[in-house]
């Protein structure tokens, strides 16, 4: 998934000048030396260690036995955009025409298509950092400048975004807001208030916003993470992507979806076309019943995230050391290592490599999400309670001294 090839001198030479730029992933770093290790307790990679519940494959096999294996209209089908319009009504009391959705060959997919449509070479775009990295490598893949505004840390450890700081990063090239909330890797989650207050800021600049609201059932105290849906009109410069792959253990499978303001059907129709024709059509099947039978699993593996998010929180933060953020929401943890046995100069990768080697604990250096990670590790923590406590037993003699 992240291994790594370097090319010949003189071939990269010849790649274009943004791909000669894209960066390589620190978390595929550190997997790639212990993805093997059937001893390692893997908490690196943003997956959760449930397979996809058997209605949705069965869903797929059922699809595939009915013929549907052809080519899809590259939207999606009109069925999967009405589940995704139901979906969205039942969880956040929104009404989105299913003409407004767009079926992509999962979240990452979808973003790379917003990115296609609204840069041009030299556009900034205001990302929050630290961030997941594929939002600021499609960035500069399709040519665009991402900016990054550093989360500020709060006295309890949580993370902060003032809105005064996302203002002070708009420049005249600016042209899009990224919102990614909860957010990977902080799980910083924006309140309503100051969504509307950033939806206000983006009216009066003209500039849109691209809300990645992938974890939004992933909160921990409240019901639902809010959406922008809620507060902006179909005409608003907004783009929403999400996809299947966490709520329904569906990583493999490629599905995600993006909604655009009215009247853009025919420019995303063109994207999804030359991107992928479309994704293939009995996932798309499976995706309606993932949708309209699904909200059980979710609510399982939100209290199951629940659960050993508690045991993480708990056991890190005894720790002489570490420092733990609680998350708000999505489903990892980052804790800033400094000791005791932790060297001043020692990065986040090279205690991401020392933990995988001392205590047999994969996790994923703060560094790979831009450099306000530094000093920090994420762990993923959706997986079972008893993985959870045997990372935390795992973890405590060599980062406890």
């Amino acid at each position: 998934m992240f291994h790594a090839e370097t090319p010949t001198p003189d071939l990269a030479a010849g790649l274009s000048p943004r791909m000669q730029g894209i960066g390589t992933s620190q978390i595929g770093l550190v997997a790639d030396r212990g993805r093997d290790d059937p001893e390692v307790v893997k908490l690196w990679i943003g997956e959760g260690d449930l397979p996809t519940p058997p209605f949705i494959v069965e869903a797929a096999h059922r699809a595939m036995l009915a013929g549907h294996t052809r080519y899809a209209t590259s939207l999606g089908i009109p069925r999967l955009r009405e589940a995704l319009s139901a979906y969205h009504a039942r969880h956040w009391g929104v009404t989105v025409s299913a003409d407004r959705f767009a079926v992509t060959a999962g979240g990452m997919n979808a973003i790379m298509q917003a990115a296609q449509a609204l840069l041009e070479p030299g556009d900034e775009i205001v990302i929050p950092s630290p961030a997941w990295p594929n939002l600021a490598e499609a960035v500069r893949i399709t040519g665009g400048v991402p900016v990054t505004v550093p989360y500020r840390v709060q006295g309890d450890g949580r993370f902060a975004l003032p809105l005064a700081d996302i203002a002070a990063a708009i420049t005249p090239r600016t042209r899009v807001i990224v919102v990614n909330s909860p957010s990977n890797p902080t799980g910083w989650t924006m309140p309503l208030p100051e969504m509307t207050a950033l939806r206000d800021l983006a009216r009066a600049r003209g500039l849109w916003i691209l809300s990645d609201e992938v974890y939004a059932h992933f909160t921990y105290g409240n019901a639902i993470a809010p959406s922008f849906l809620q507060i902006c009109t179909e005409d608003d410069r907004l783009i929403v992507t999400n996809t299947f792959s966490k709520n329904w253990a569906m990583t493999g499978w490629r599905a995600g979806w993006l909604i655009a303001p009215r009247g853009l059907a025919a420019t995303f129709a063109k994207l999804g076309q030359y991107n992928t024709t479309s994704i293939p059509t009995f996932i798309q099947h499976a995706a309606v019943t993932a949708l309209e039978e699904g909200d059980g699993f979710i609510r399982q593996m939100v209290g199951r995230c629940a659960e050993s998010r508690e045991i993480l929180v708990e056991g890190l933060s005894r720790l002489p050391g570490v420092t733990v953020s609680v998350p708000e929401g999505a489903f990892y943890l980052m804790a800033r290592v400094t000791g005791p046995g932790t060297p001043r100069t020692e990065t986040s990768l090279e205690i991401a490599f020392r933990l995988l080697e001392e205590a047999k604990v994969g996790v994923a250096p703060g560094t790979a999400f831009g450099p306000e990670g530094e000093g920090f590790v994420r762990l993923c923590f959706a997986v079972s309670p008893s993985l959870a406590r045997e990372a935390v037993a795992r973890l405590t003699p060599v980062l406890g001294g």
